[in-house]
């Protein structure tokens, strides 16, 4: 049987079927409990999982790449390429669980191995420093306050995923980190036929981005939420540029293209804040076939209900964009009042201090598109624009409260950084108070947005591999 053959024989059906069959799991392991386990395997099978460092990352942890099927079944003509990266945003552990089941598979079932036919190259975690910095919700993923009061999102220009360089028009940036560096190294060496980092979003339903080349694969990531129960997010985009291939499935676009909507659109191009570029617009010189898999901590009521809500869909944008507006002033002139009584440059004041002002940018943006004549119109169910209102004022409102908790926990803080802790302290419980009424969020078993992750990566690799073997025949 030809490699190709081969290929071709990992049906949809069988995909579905392994998404489904998994152990259950709760909750999601910590970066050392990642290592150990990836370790683990590879002293289990030292013939098929090899290892090589790749870089190490800003606190001088050792970032490692382990290859699987690198040699096997030559002589079959050339294999796939497929590069998976976990933890590249580093408040999404969902792939930690994906990266250890799709490793345990393939080591332990020769056949899948065999059938796709494709050398595997797969980063557990890019940023463990900063995941570390998540891990106090890791247990508990499903409990509002514990998720929030422990969440940790980096400033642009401190995340892997958008400090990849670009020199395009007005936008420059070269301040890549070490660990942006050491996957640009992998990106640029291995040249990969198919790349998947590996995110996950917070609250709706399922949804993804994909390369226009993989379009075929849409039906399958339909497909593996509903068998799970997990909805499609129909609501809110995660931006307005966006071009959608089907339901809940975007097109993977590279930075130039957004850099013109946002010139077609009046936008600055690079508003303050900006990075890079990401890994998966870098990714695209290479002919890179991508797909991002994003599952949510917690699915919302009406995530995939499309049916006329009886509201103004200007009228929510505008509402929206004012709470956000006023919740940006409320946060920035806190900011402002407490910034130089401040000793920690801690990582948590850092990302406040990034995404803070941004509130009141974000905010403005939704109230001009409300003036937009074709958003005067009935909302669905699923358009919900507060959604981004509770995740700005939870996440960058407890970036803040965990800047200041952390100067009193020092014992350098005067009694004003004190009292400042408990004013946004209960301001922060309010907004909590009222997502969770507003939001009506219930959390996902683990095991099935795992399953649907990794049920994402093995069907990109058998959807795509033998038309990309296909392709370099034709043009040999």
């Amino acid at each position: 049987m030809t490699t190709e053959a081969r290929a071709a024989t990992i049906s949809d059906d069988e995909i579905v079927m392994r998404a489904s069959s998994l152990p259950e799991l709760d909750g999601y392991p910590t970066v050392d409990d990642l290592l150990e386990r990836i370790e683990a395997l590879r002293t289990e099978f030292p013939d098929l999982l090899t290892r090589r460092r790749v870089g190490t990352s800003r606190l001088g942890e050792p970032i490692m790449k382990y290859t699987l099927g690198e040699g096997e079944g030559e002589g079959e003509g050339r294999r796939v390429r497929c590069l998976v990266v976990g933890g590249i945003h580093p408040n999404e552990p969902i792939g930690s669980h994906t990266v250890i089941r799709l490793l345990d598979d393939l080591l332990r079932d020769a056949s899948l191995r065999e059938r796709l036919a494709t050398d595997w190259h797969v980063i557990p975690c890019i940023d463990p420093d900063s995941m570390r910095l998540n891990e106090g919700w890791f247990d508990d993923p499903f409990d509002a306050e514990t998720y929030f009061r422990n969440f940790y999102r980096p400033p642009g220009r401190e995340q892997v995923e958008w400090t990849f360089p670009i020199d395009y028009k007005q936008k420059y940036f070269d301040a890549t980190l070490p660990e942006t560096q050491a996957l640009q190294r992998v990106i640029d060496e291995l040249r990969p036929d198919l790349y998947i980092p590996l995110h996950n979003s917070e609250t709706g339903g399922a949804y993804y981005y994909l390369s226009p080349a993989a379009r075929d694969l849409a039906p399958l990531l339909h497909r593996l939420p509903a068998e799970l129960g997990i909805p499609l997010h129909l609501g809110e985009p995660e931006a307005a540029h966006l071009a959608e291939l089907a339901p809940a499935v975007f097109a993977s676009g590279a930075a130039e293209d957004a850099y013109e909507w946002r010139v077609q659109n009046d936008l600055d191009p690079v508003p303050p804040g900006a990075a890079g570029q990401s890994s998966t617009s870098y990714a695209s010189r290479y002919g890179t076939v991508s797909l991002i898999a994003e599952l949510p901590i917690w699915r919302t009521f009406g995530a995939d209900d499309i049916r006329p809500s009886g509201s103004n869909y200007a009228d929510l944008l505008r509402s929206a964009g004012e709470s956000l507006v006023d919740t940006g002033t409320q946060l920035s002139a806190l900011l402002e009042r407490v910034r130089p009584l401040l000793t920690l440059d801690s990582p948590f004041l850092r990302s406040a201090e990034a995404f803070v002002p941004g509130m009141s940018r974000a905010g403005q943006h939704m109230v001009e598109r409300s003036r937009d004549a074709a958003n005067d119109r009935e909302a669905t169910v699923a358009e919900r624009p507060m959604s981004v209102v509770w995740m700005y004022r939870l996440r960058f409102g407890g970036a803040l409260l965990r800047a200041l908790r952390a100067e009193v926990a020092a014992g350098s803080a005067p009694v004003s950084i004190r009292r400042a802790a408990a004013e946004l302290d209960r301001t922060w419980t309010g907004w909590l108070a009222q997502r969770e009424a507003d939001e009506q969020p219930q959390g996902i078993p683990v095991t099935a947005v795992v399953g649907v992750q990794y049920g994402a990566v093995l069907g990109l690799v058998a959807h795509c591999a033998d038309r990309i073997r296909t392709r370099e025949k034709e043009t040999a």
